[in-house]
């Protein structure tokens, strides 16, 4: 029998942070990143840790995560209070570098392992912010669009549930400028919704 509520939340993250599945593909020691709890109203759906949050151990620790707050309205002390905003990203391990020197994608046996269990445990769950295309085609699935500008532009249709957001990338500083309407139309809804569920 499955263990339930709080107690089975804990011993499934005691596993995820335990896990060494892509140990052979990583260019380093896992290192499992997510926060997460049964109170948790509000979840955030990025890619994969990049080289500061893989050092530190926490999600979106880093110039991309000042970025996500602001976005959102909220600082540092709400923001990595599990009880109210679990973490969650698509790979938990940080994949490492291209050759551009960009991260790699988030490995791919990370969700099919982990990611349907884990949301089976997060009952109270309203709202997931869907960060970049890995993301958003897990939770968006066959909605998704023609590429992620198309889905980002189409989130009113996504709501209640899912709220599809670019990557806080300084790379994306260039998307910003070309798609006002991201900071002009979406931006303000995100804020007023977070808000809510972080009360």
């Amino acid at each position: 029998m499955r263990p339930q509520g709080a107690a089975g939340l804990s011993e499934l993250l005691t596993q995820i942070r335990s896990c060494r599945i892509c140990a052979p593909s990583l260019p380093h020691a896992p290192r499992p990143v997510i926060q997460a709890s049964i109170t948790a109203r509000l979840c955030v759906a990025g890619q994969a840790p990049g080289t500061r949050v893989h050092a530190t151990g926490l999600p979106f620790n880093d110039p991309s995560g000042d970025r996500l707050r602001q976005w959102m309205g909220i600082g540092r002390e709400i923001f990595y209070d599990e009880t109210k905003i679990a973490t969650v990203p698509m790979g938990f391990c940080y994949p490492g570098r291209n050759d551009t020197g960009g991260d790699l994608p988030p490995r791919p046996e990370c969700a099919p392992l982990w990611r349907a269990k884990l949301f089976e445990r997060l009952p109270r769950i309203e709202l997931t912010l869907a960060i970049g295309q890995y993301a958003q085609r897990w939770h968006l699935q066959d909605r998704c669009r023609g590429n992620l500008t198309e889905t980002v532009r189409a989130w009113r249709d996504y709501l209640p549930r899912v709220l599809p957001l670019p990557h806080p990338s300084w790379r994306n500083t260039g998307w910003l400028r070309k798609n006002p309407w991201f900071e002009e139309e979406l931006l303000p809804e995100l804020r007023q919704r977070v808000a809510l569920l972080v009360q």
